[in-house]
């Protein structure tokens, strides 16, 4: 275990911290997960995938939820009950045993999630959070879903206030701050590639390896 290599990657959307996180875990061969983890806890939980999409990085409703839900269960229909019970603090629980058996199984990088504040206590995580120019941001966004400049910076805000909401709800911490996080990124300054070249020098410094 104290061979192993994990590193936390939060971001804006838009900063290209996905993409970052990609070429991380190529460089060192590590398993990558982003929204893979929902599919990951679908599998081992037994539940179907959507349920954990719908509630992906969303703040929870308030754990008095779970409660009502399990009040209400044995009075409701089946699909009543499943929607009630499984709220998004049941389902955040299951992501975050998802989340510690993926990390108990060796090296790997994960994006979002709160996967630096589920893995708070193992000394070999490296929590990165990444962000970048207004510009650069807005037009990966433009790329990826061919919208305009005021569709882009409205799904950044959106997207930004619920990832932020999602954090801030599930860890005693606060998304984007830099005291949350061992290193704290812009990719515009060094670009993709150069800032995934960054974050491993800083990984390598940190837990005090070597790497290729």
């Amino acid at each position: 275990m104290e061979d192993t290599i994990i590193v936390n990657i939060g971001r804006q959307l838009g900063s290209g911290g996905r993409q970052i996180g990609e070429r991380i875990a190529r460089r060192l061969n590590l398993r990558f997960y982003d929204r893979e983890l929902l599919a990951l806890a679908a599998e081992q939980s037994g539940l179907c995938t959507e349920l954990f999409e719908k509630a992906d990085e969303k703040e929870s409703k308030g754990r008095l939820a779970t409660l009502l839900g399990y009040l209400r269960g044995p009075f409701a229909g089946d699909d009543g009950g499943m929607t009630n019970v499984l709220s998004n603090d049941a389902l955040f629980k299951i992501q975050s045993d998802a989340i510690r058996r993926a990390a108990a199984g060796g090296s790997c990088v994960f994006v979002g999630r709160c996967a630096d504040y589920i893995l708070r206590d193992l000394p070999q995580c490296v929590n990165v959070f990444v962000t970048a120019a207004e510009a650069d941001r807005i037009a990966r966004v433009r790329a990826r879903h061919g919208w305009s400049e005021e569709q882009a910076r409205q799904e950044m805000a959106r997207v930004d206030a619920r990832r932020a909401a999602y954090y801030n709800y599930y860890s005693d911490r606060t998304w984007g701050a830099a005291s949350s996080y061992h290193l704290c990124i812009d990719s515009s300054v060094l670009g993709i590639e150069g800032s995934a070249d960054f974050v491993l020098e800083y990984v390598a410094r940190k837990l005090n390896r070597k790497f290729e």
